[in-house]
């Protein structure tokens, strides 16, 4: 269970937490009694980025490492500026094909940048690779579930204990992310070519 381990550790790493931040911005809006939807969202989320895992592994598929790693904080950043624009709006339940097509290629990039990290890791022959990237893969799946429940706990807490509105949590919570996230893209190397 090794590469279990170390999907976990991949996206619970404190010095590569962009993947934790995506999983904040996608369930900022979402309280524990939208479980349905958020099962979706994570769910779609994974299917992305496990087809982009096994494209890059099988060499079907593979990405300059400076593009994606831009790439990642730019989704980050679009899905929290989403939440901005649509904290109290009701058509955003209208539009869940779109919204869940945006995921499924937000799995995808986020996907290709595990796929640069795993491939490194992971040697063997084609046969070989997918008990390991299926283990890794699990790893991964555990480790947002705990990404999740965390940020659910976190708005559970602030909207009942600190009297927080739903939609103020969004602002706040939303724009941390957009915080953190601005300088990941204004900062990445591929300014510097």
């Amino acid at each position: 269970m090794i590469y279990f381990q170390i999907g976990l550790h991949h996206v619970l790493d404190i010095h590569a937490y962009d993947h934790v931040l995506f999983l904040m911005a996608l369930v900022i809006p979402f309280t524990f009694k939208d479980w349905k939807r958020i099962l979706l969202s994570v769910t779609i989320f994974t299917l992305g980025h496990t087809t982009a895992l096994l494209l890059s592994v099988y060499e079907i598929m593979v990405i300059k490492a400076n593009v994606v790693e831009l790439l990642i904080p730019i989704t980050i950043l679009a899905t929290s500026l989403f939440n901005l624009f649509t904290i109290g709006k009701t058509n955003r339940k209208e539009n869940l094909n779109l919204i869940f097509l945006i995921t499924l290629f937000f799995g995808v990039i986020h996907g290709l940048g595990f796929s640069n990290y795993f491939t490194t890791i992971l040697g063997g022959t084609s046969s070989s690779k997918l008990l390991p990237l299926l283990e890794f893969v699990l790893g991964i799946e555990g480790a947002q579930i705990a990404v999740v429940f965390a940020v659910l706990i976190l708005a559970y807490i602030t909207q009942s204990f600190f009297k927080f509105s739903k939609r103020d949590w969004i602002l706040v919570a939303s724009a941390f992310v957009i915080g953190v996230v601005v300088p990941m893209i204004v900062e990445n190397e591929i300014w510097n070519q």
